[in-house]
C-alpha cells in the first residue's frame, strides 16, 4: 500500500530520521493491489525481512502497524505489539467500529503500552496554526471539509479535522450525497454541526464558522500540502517520548463517526445515532 511504500523514505528525510532505522518488516499477506512480495519490498527499501510478528516485537524498539485499506485487521495485527510495552503506532483508519477502538485502548493501557493512531491531516501546519491562532478564542459551531476518495477508507481525514475543530460529543449523522459525491452531516445536539464531502479529485479544504449570520466570522483553509512530513515527524517524536500525538477521546470519537457514517450509507437521508 502507499503508506508502506512511502513511509521508509519519509522517515529517512524526517528531522528525526537520523535517530531511527526501519529495521524489520512482516506481512500478513501479499498486497492485493500491487502483487509485490515482501521480499521485493524489503530489497527495495533495504529492510530486514522478519520471520514472524514475534520477531518484530522482540527485536524492534517501536512498532508501526499498517493496514490502511482494511481497519478490521488492525486488532489481530496489533495484538502482540500492544502487550509489549513498546510504543505502537496504528495506522488509519484505527478501527472499524467504536467497540474495537475501545478494546485496543484498553489492551494497550492494561499492558502499559504507549499507543496512538491518527490521520496525517491532523498535522498539517495550516490547521494546527489556525487552531492555535485565529480559531483559538472562537466558539466554532460549524465546520465543513472537502476531500476525495471512498468513505470507508478516506473519510477519516475529514472527520479527524472536523473533530479537532468542533470537539467530541457528536450525537448523530446523516448521509445526503448522490452518485457523484458522498456527503455526511454531523449533528452534536447542542448547536454544533459539521459536514464532510468526498468529491472526485477534490483537494482537502476546511471552513470553520462561528457566531450568527451577519454577526460572526469564518476561517478558510485551502492549502494542505505539508501534512505527511509533519505526520512522520510526530510519529517519530511519539516513538522517542511515548507521549501520544492525538487524544484518546478524539480517536474513539472518530471511530464512532466512521462507524455511524458507514451505517448511514445504507440508510440514506436518515439520521443515524453515533454509537458509544
Amino acid at each position: 500500500n502507499w503508506h508502506a511504500e512511502n513511509y521508509p523514505g519519509l522517515i529517512a528525510k524526517s528531522e528525526l530520521g537520523g535517530e531511527f532505522e526501519v529495521a524489520l518488516a512482516w506481512e500478513m499477506r501479499p498486497a492485493p493491489t500491487t502483487g509485490a512480495t515482501i521480499d521485493q519490498w524489503c530489497k527495495k527499501h533495504g529492510v530486514g525481512k522478519a520471520k514472524s510478528i514475534e520477531q518484530v516485537v522482540a527485536e524492534c524498539d517501536c512498532i508501526a502497524v499498517l493496514a490502511p485499506r482494511d481497519a478490521r485487521t488492525h486488532e489481530q495485527l496489533a495484538d502482540l505489539a500492544l502487550r509489549s510495552g513498546k510504543p505502537v503506532y496504528i495506522d488509519k483508519p484505527f478501527a472499524p467500529d467504536v467497540a474495537t477502538a475501545r478494546r485496543l485502548f484498553e489492551k494497550a493501557e492494561r499492558h502499559g503500552t504507549p499507543m496512538y493512531s491518527s490521520s496525517a491531516l491532523r498535522f498539517g501546519s495550516a490547521l494546527t496554526s489556525a487552531l492555535a491562532g485565529p480559531l483559538a478564542d472562537k466558539k466554532v459551531s460549524y465546520v465543513a471539509t472537502r476531500g476525495s476518495g471512498q468513505f470507508a477508507e478516506y473519510a477519516i481525514h475529514q472527520i479527524e479535522m472536523l473533530v479537532m475543530t468542533l470537539g467530541t460529543g457528536a450525537r448523530r449523522v446523516m448521509q445526503v450525497g448522490n452518485a457523484t459525491a458522498q456527503q455526511m452531516l454531523v449533528d452534536y445536539g447542542d448547536g454544533r454541526r459539521g459536514e464532510i464531502a468526498l468529491v472526485p479529485n477534490h483537494e482537502f479544504t476546511l471552513v470553520a464558522g462561528w457566531g450568527v449570520p451577519g454577526n460572526g466570522g469564518s476561517h478558510r483553509i485551502d492549502q494542505m500540502s505539508d501534512f505527511f512530513p509533519r505526520f512522520i515527524d510526530a510519529m517519530l517524536r511519539f516513538f522517542q517520548t511515548a507521549r501520544a500525538s492525538a487524544p484518546k477521546e478524539q480517536t474513539i470519537e472518530i471511530a464512532a463517526l466512521l462507524q455511524a457514517g458507514c451505517a448511514g450509507l445504507e440508510r440514506m437521508d436518515q439520521w443515524v445515532d453515533v454509537p458509544r
